[in-house]
C-alpha cells in the first residue's frame, strides 16, 4: 500500500531513492503528506521511520511540526522529506516563464517571499497573505532547521527539482524557539582559559546554518587554509563580506570587552577546536584570541599548517608578547596588501 502510495504521489525515482534507507511495507513505517502538525501527534505509537511526501515548503510553524516528528520517533528513528530549495525555484521559474517575465517574476518572488518572511516588521503581512504556504527555503535553512530540532543529517538527493533528506533522530528537543536572523550575529568560540565567549559578526550564512557544522565537516575535506569546501551555508553577498574582512568588523566589540587582542589566534567553535592536537588545545588556553590571525602571516595550506602556525605564535608570544604581535601584524599586513590574502 504505501508502495503505491509513493509512487503515485512521488515518483519512482523517489520510491528507489527512500527504498535505500527504510521498508515501506513495515507496520513500524509511516508514510503520511501533510503540513499539519496535529496529524502527526494523532499518529498512534513511536515508529521507526516517519515519510512525509508533502514539501516542507508548505509547513507554517515548521520547527514545532519537526518537535512533533521528533517526539513520535524512536531513538535513532528516520524522517523523510523533501524541499524544494531556492536553487530549484529559481530552475523551476525560469523553465516555466520567458526569460523576460521570469527575471521580473523571481525578482519579486525573492523580495516577498524571502526577505519579507524574515524582516520582523513585514514577516507578519507575508504569514498573512500566503498562511506560510510555499515558503522560499535556502538548503542551509531547510537542513539546519532539522539539525536545530533533534536530527542528524544522514544524506539529501535531488529528484526532479526537489531535494529529498534522510535524517536519523539523535535527541528530543525540550525547546523549538526561533533563533534571531538580526543582521548581527552572535556565535559561542572558545577564549582564553578554555572559557566560551561570544563573538560577534555580520551575519554572512543563511539561517539555521550554525547548527550544520558537524554535517558540512562529514561532507566535505577541509581545503587550503583550513576552510570548509563548497560551503552551501554561505549566502552570495557573504562571500563579499568575508572577502573584505567586513563581517568581522564588530569583532571590536571584543576587544573592547578584553574577550579578544588584536593579534592572536582565530577565535574558534568547540566544533572546529575538536580538529585540533590535545597540545595545541591546551596552549591555547594561555592565550587570548585575536582579530588578525598568525594564518595571514604564515599562509599555510592545511590544518596540519595552520596548527603549526598556531604552536609557533604561541611559543614567541610567550617568550615575548609586544614584539611577537608588531611582527604578526605587520607581516600579515604584507601579505594582505601584496599578495592579495583574502578571508574565504
Amino acid at each position: 500500500m504505501n508502495k503505491r502510495i509513493i509512487i503515485e504521489e512521488q515518483g519512482e525515482k523517489a520510491y528507489s531513492y527512500l527504498s535505500k534507507y527504510i521498508n515501506v511495507g513495515e507496520g513500524s513505517v509511516e508514510v503520511i503528506k501533510t503540513t499539519n502538525k496535529f496529524n502527526i501527534r494523532k499518529i498512534a505509537h513511536q515508529k521507526s521511520s516517519i515519510v512525509n511526501l508533502n514539501k516542507i515548503n508548505d509547513i507554517n510553524k515548521m520547527n514545532e511540526f519537526f518537535k512533533s516528528v521528533n517526539e513520535k520517533l524512536e531513538g535513532g528513528g528516520l524522517f523523510i522529506g523533501c524541499v524544494e530549495t531556492k536553487v530549484e525555484r529559481r530552475k523551476r521559474i525560469f523553465k516555466k516563464y520567458p526569460i523576460g517575465i521570469a527575471q521580473v517574476y523571481y525578482l519579486f518572488d525573492f523580495i516577498f517571499k524571502r526577505v519579507f518572511s524574515k524582516l520582523w516588521i513585514t514577516k507578519w503581512l507575508y504569514f498573512f497573505v500566503t498562511a506560510g504556504r510555499n515558503q522560499v527555503l535556502s538548503k542551509a535553512e531547510a537542513l539546519g532547521r532539522l539539525a536545530y530540532c533533534g536530527f542528524e543529517i544522514i544524506n539529501e538527493y535531488e529528484i526532479d527539482n526537489l531535494n529529498y533528506f534522510v535524517v536519523k533522530k539523535v535527541k528530543t528537543v525540550e525547546s523549538v524557539k526561533e533563533p534571531r536572523f538580526s543582521i548581527l550575529f552572535k556565535m559561542s568560540r572558545v577564549g582564553k582559559y578554555g572559557k566560551l565567549i561570544t563573538v560577534y559578526k555580520i551575519r554572512t550564512m543563511h539561517p539555521y546554518a550554525e547548527y550544520l557544522q558537524a554535517y558540512i565537516y562529514k561532507l566535505n575535506n577541509l581545503q587550503k587554509g583550513g576552510k570548509f569546501k563548497d560551503d552551501f551555508r554561505i549566502t552570495t553577498w557573504g562571500k563579499v563580506l568575508r572577502r573584505f574582512w567586513i563581517d568581522e568588523i564588530p569583532m571590536i566589540i571584543n576587544i573592547f570587552k578584553g574577550q579578544l587582542k588584536f593579534v592572536g589566534v582565530r577565535p574558534l567553535s568547540r566544533q572546529y577546536l575538536s580538529l585540533y592536537t590535545n597540545e595545541l588545545i591546551e596552549k591555547r588556553k594561555d592565550v587570548k584570541p585575536g582579530l588578525v590571525p598568525p594564518y595571514y602571516a604564515d599562509m599555510p595550506e592545511s590544518l596540519e599548517g595552520i596548527m603549526e602556525s598556531e604552536m609557533r605564535y604561541i611559543n614567541a608570544y610567550k617568550a615575548n608578547p609586544l614584539l611577537t604581535d608588531f611582527k604578526y601584524f605587520f607581516k600579515a599586513s604584507s601579505n594582505i596588501i601584496i599578495k592579495k590574502a583574502r578571508s574565504n
